[in-house]
């Protein structure tokens, strides 16, 4: 079984394993004190521009969105989220388990608006008695989304523009940042998302790490205290040079973004392989996952050698799935993938373009 249902099915970058074997025997301090957390920290703030800035390390993206948003947000307040938003969906309800309401917004693509944060806000304030209802503080969006889109630099701006004038936080999930940040058509930087977000993160797990995100807080009203909400929601690792070793090595000489751009030029492989082959998509990613529809028999039959994530019906012969790559995709893996779905779209004689249905 060849393996395309996400970006973190294999183990960690070999440079990562080397430097995490030469390290193994030193003793450091503990709770993310230590020489290697801090370097890393500060190698990430010059990345980003902002020397002002605080950098944590945690394990993985449940838990950094946990504990940033418990950071955000006071017991009454609530969270702007798209319908589609991780936090909404696949976190088994762990914002709501600590009080905070999430609005979920109907989304185009993954994205939702300035405008749509603004209507929020509005019908919240102009309530007779606004206090009866959750109150918005956070924005939460990702890039890329969870449908692999981007925002613009402009509709970023437009976001950021929203939550100043209705004094929001913004907080930008960032687990696969690298692969929107290496994407076709991308105009956001580093430094452009560290300038418009209250807080974001960097994540390690799918790009390369064993596992870790690097949460960057910029806002300072966001920073004091924060070490306290961490180590509240478990997300103080005692071993905190672990996770400082992993980003330290992954922003050395370029290796976090080399390891998304191979991610992204695997998937464009594929993408552009199912376009000549007629299949439309679910959405139009740029990154590293892709989202064809193919008819069911074919399907059936890619199963038998390859594991992906289904995304639901689009009409009673087709199905759009999810093909994910990741920094570690082998390109001989790719090339087999890309002649099968070429092999089977002569087969099922595909050669029109299946109408997108919107979901």
């Amino acid at each position: 079984m060849i393996w395309f249902n996400c970006d973190y099915s294999e183990g960690a970058h070999p440079r990562i394993l080397e430097r995490l074997a030469q390290t193994n025997f030193e003793q450091t301090a503990g709770y993310g004190n230590d020489p290697y957390c801090l370097q890393a920290a500060e190698r990430i703030k010059q990345l980003c521009q902002a020397p002002q800035a605080q950098v944590h390390f945690l394990c993985g993206g449940t838990q950094t969105n946990l504990t940033v948003l418990a950071a955000c947000s006071r017991p009454y307040q609530s969270i702007i989220s798209p319908v589609s938003g991780h936090i909404n969906v696949h976190e088994a309800g762990a914002i709501e388990a600590t009080g905070h309401r999430i609005e979920a917004l109907p989304h185009e693509n993954g994205k939702i608006t300035a405008a749509q944060i603004a209507r929020v806000c509005k019908a919240h304030w102009e309530d007779d008695n606004p206090e009866f209802a959750p109150q918005p503080r956070t924005v939460y969006i990702s890039f890329p989304t969870e449908y692999g889109t981007l925002y613009s630099l402009q509709e970023l701006q437009d976001i950021r523009r929203v939550c100043d004038e209705n004094h929001l936080f913004l907080f930008i999930d960032g687990a696969r940042l690298g692969y929107g940040l290496t994407a076709p058509g991308n105009n956001v930087t580093l430094a452009d998302i560290a300038a418009l977000a209250d807080v974001f993160y960097i994540g390690g797990t799918k790009i390369g790490a064993l596992l870790g995100e690097a949460v960057v807080i910029v806002n300072p009203k966001l920073q004091k205290d924060f070490r306290y909400f961490m180590k509240q929601k478990g997300g103080i690792l005692a071993k905190g040079r672990l996770l400082g070793i992993q980003f330290l090595t992954l922003f050395e000489d370029g290796l976090y973004l080399q390891l998304a751009q191979h991610a992204n030029d695997m998937a464009a492989l594929i993408k552009t392989v199912c376009k000549q082959a007629g299949f439309s998509f679910l959405y139009d990613s740029p990154t590293n996952q892709q989202f064809p529809i193919l008819p069911n028999e074919m399907i059936a039959e890619l199963e038998e050698t390859y594991a992906f994530a289904h995304m639901g019906r689009v009409d009673n012969r087709h199905r759009a799935i999810r093909i994910c790559t990741s920094w570690a995709t082998r390109k001989e893996d790719v090339e087999q993938l890309t002649a099968d779905l070429q092999k089977l779209a002569e087969k099922y004689h595909v050669a029109h373009r299946v109408s997108l249905i919107e979901r």
